[in-house]
């Protein structure tokens, strides 16, 4: 199994953390993390893009000339898609771009990019975030103990809402439950640091 050193908040070591290979020793599968990206930035889209067809536009409603005798084309109405002002034809309508993948296919994209997390040596474990109120300062200075400067995500335990609220204001830095960690997550950030509870969950949850 591999191992990690396990950090508290000040900097100093506790010691050694075994990891299960079965979560975070896979061989990373490049297909299926981008497969899982895609789909997960698809579901991210609002949809809510829309134009007006030409039962939609205001007016139109008067044949604008009878139909024969005039040598023009026959028209139905000023709201058709050849006039100016007319109706859109097959313009895009509101919808939902979300997608799902099978949970097989899931569970390994996110056990490859922990996999990868920890292959870099760029998975840190800390024994826990604990605050008495919600401190950006303390969150930058428990960072900085931990030699952490890249782009970081920060998984939790549920409940642990100082840690989240010190952490918003950060740049560079994202705090997620342990029940919420996304490949899109995961991969998006150079460094994954996890308390000790939340890397027992998710261990749990995905071995």
């Amino acid at each position: 199994m591999a191992k990690v050193t396990l950090f508290k908040q000040d900097g100093s070591t506790v010691g050694e953390i075994e990891l299960n290979d079965a979560v975070f020793g896979v061989e990373p599968n490049e297909n299926v993390v981008f497969d899982a990206i895609i789909m997960q930035r698809a579901s991210l889209r609002q949809g809510t893009h829309a134009t007006k067809n030409r039962s939609a536009v205001r007016g139109g409603g008067r044949k604008p000339w009878r139909q024969k005798g005039t040598g023009r084309a026959r028209q139905g109405s000023t709201r058709s898609p050849q006039w100016v002002g007319g109706g859109t034809v097959f313009g895009p309508t509101p919808r939902s771009y979300s997608y799902k993948l099978n949970k097989k296919v899931r569970r390994l994209a996110i056990k490859s990019v922990l996999s990868s997390k920890v292959a870099e040596g760029n998975l840190v474990v800390v024994d826990a975030l604990n605050f008495s109120a919600p401190k950006t300062q303390e969150f930058a200075q428990v960072l900085k103990n931990l030699d952490v400067t890249s782009k970081v995500l920060v998984v939790v335990e549920n409940g642990n809402d100082f840690a989240a609220l010190s952490a918003r204001n950060l740049p560079n830095v994202t705090v997620v439950a342990e029940d919420n960690v996304s490949v899109l997550d995961v991969f998006s950030n150079t460094k994954v640091l996890f308390t000790q509870s939340a890397l027992s969950t998710v261990e749990e949850a995905l071995k």
